[in-house]
């Protein structure tokens, strides 16, 4: 352990140099900072995908058309009542239920806005268990009813759709008829959803009488003991059903963890992808750094022979300078969590504001120690080699040096 005497001898040291010192703190806090937000953001999404793992989501099953474009607004790639059918036929399903999506527009005194609409089976409410989705207010759709629908959480508020948020058993005007507001959904934390709005399939088919009606989705529930098994009991149905051959199928079954293992790959890539940039810009902080140090030996060269004259060990030597350099880099760290934190969290109450919940940031404890720990540990590692140069310095040779 380096003493309390050296420990001043190093701070004195670091003052007197102290532009030099802010510079080389300035350096590794935007790397920490840098870490620190993509971290705390990716946390967050993280915690919002764990919420979507719940039993009631690990039974199912999700099948969709192959296309590009959102499910079931091509009719080339769509699923119809008689691939509902066939589904429900499959060993190893329990049940399984349409969904149905159009482009929809809302109207309220001269102002249109567009979004999606979901058509769903009321008494197979799949989707609902899918996404956990449950009521904010108001009451859940009957099977066959027309002319009622849920709406996203965002029209029940104003200044989120219209200026004039609507409330229960209002009229909204949608694809030109009026349409009766029986409840209203809880956030879902994303501007997009919460914004969609659902009715029966019947009225969905009613509402575009022009328009074939097809499904974006299907949803199984099925046997969990066997899922592997049941995916390809479904594959196998739904090719006999479309006359298709294995491998040219024009759809694609996914149990609910394959999506989210997928979400969480692409999450993991893009989040790995910024850290690295992040750990880039730190190296470059721990060349700086070592420059630092390198440049504080040469300038305290004379200085380093007299210490060890008067009887300093080499290790003392090599501790100073290593405490020096580590505790330029916890001060670096300790002020990039404060401003990584500060970002963070006027970001997430920014994007909490617009609608966009879901990408709040998550603070854990260790997130604060593990970046100022890493900070700490990438100075000392830094000044480890001229810490050692430091501590080898020959006192006769230091003496004479001018």
């Amino acid at each position: 352990m380096i003493s309390e005497e050296n420990v001043k001898y190093s701070l004195k040291n670091l003052y007197q140099k102290k532009s030099r010192s802010l510079l080389t703190i300035v350096s590794i806090f935007v790397g920490i900072t840098t870490i620190f937000v993509f971290i705390s953001f990716g946390l967050g999404l993280y915690s919002y995908v764990n919420e979507f793992l719940t039993d009631s989501s690990a039974d199912k099953i999700i099948i969709q058309p192959r296309g590009t474009g959102v499910p079931g607004l091509d009719p080339t790639f769509a699923l119809t009542d008689d691939d509902v059918d066939a589904i429900k036929k499959a060993s190893g399903v329990y049940e399984a239920s349409g969904v149905a999506f159009k482009v929809a527009e809302v109207e309220r005194r001269g102002i249109k806005k567009y979004t999606f609409i979901v058509g769903y089976d009321p008494d197979e409410p799949l989707i609902m268990e899918f996404y956990g989705i449950d009521l904010e207010e108001g009451r859940w759709l009957r099977s066959g009813e027309k002319n009622n629908a849920i709406f996203g959480y965002s029209y029940n508020f104003n200044d989120k759709i219209f200026s004039k948020g609507y409330d229960l058993n209002d009229n909204v005007k949608v694809q030109g008829e009026n349409i009766k507001a029986v409840g209203f959904f809880e956030s879902v934390g994303s501007p997009p959803d919460d914004a969609q709005i659902y009715v029966t399939n019947e009225f969905l088919e009613e509402l575009y009488p022009n328009e074939t009606f097809t499904y974006g989705w299907v949803i199984a529930r099925v046997d969990t003991t066997d899922m592997e098994r049941t995916i390809e009991n479904i594959e196998k149905a739904l090719r006999k059903e479309r006359n298709l051959e294995e491998g040219k199928e024009d759809f694609f079954v996914q149990s609910f963890q394959d999506l989210m293992e997928t979400y969480l790959n692409v999450l993991n890539g893009i989040v790995g992808f910024i850290i690295l940039i992040a750990l880039i810009s730190v190296f470059v902080s721990a060349i700086n750094t070592a420059n630092t140090m390198i440049t504080s030996v040469l300038e305290r060269y004379k200085e380093i022979g007299i210490i060890k004259s008067i009887g300093a060990r080499n290790s003392e030597i090599f501790k100073i300078f290593l405490f020096e350099s580590g505790f330029l880099g916890f001060v670096a760290g300790v002020v990039g969590v404060f401003f990584g934190f500060l970002i963070s969290y006027t970001g997430g109450k920014l994007l909490e504001s617009l609608g966009w919940g879901f990408l709040s940031p998550n603070f854990s404890i260790w997130l604060f120690v593990g970046c100022i720990l890493f900070s700490t540990l990438t100075g000392a590692i830094s000044g480890a080699i001229p810490a050692h140069r430091a501590s080898k310095i020959n006192p006769v040779d230091a003496l004479r040096y001018e």
